[in-house]
């Protein structure tokens, strides 16, 4: 196993259960994790959130969401499942921008890793 997914694992992501999707093939895992921590929802979802704009910052978080459970991320997709549901409802309020500052400082360190990793 590549030290991105023996990192990833020892952070509590499920890359085992999600190799499958990618063929197993590593490599195809660690380019899709390299396009997933600069993909342009992370800052989209802030400006959402900053605007209040609900509807928006649902279709993104749904979205983020979506990437990480397909990549087996799952403390991100934790983050992002209390970020979700309640913009559902069309809840828009502070709580949610506490979340997405603690989901940003997450994604930070997997950028890190990415580029530690020459990912």
């Amino acid at each position: 196993m590549s030290a991105l997914l023996n990192e990833l694992k020892a952070w509590g992501c499920d890359t085992d259960s999600v190799m499958p999707r990618f063929s197993h093939k590593e490599d195809f895992y660690a380019r899709c994790f390299k396009k997933f921590v600069v993909d342009p929802a992370l800052e989209a979802l802030g400006k959402a959130l900053a605007d209040k704009d609900a509807d928006a910052a649902f279709r993104q978080a749904h979205t983020l969401k979506g990437l990480t459970e397909n990549m087996g991320l799952t403390p991100l997709s934790a983050i992002l499942s209390r970020i979700v549901e309640p913009l559902r409802l069309g809840n828009c309020d502070q709580a949610l921008s506490t979340e997405y500052r603690k989901f940003i400082r997450e994604v930070k360190r997997y950028k890190i890793l990415a580029v530690r990793d020459g990912v």
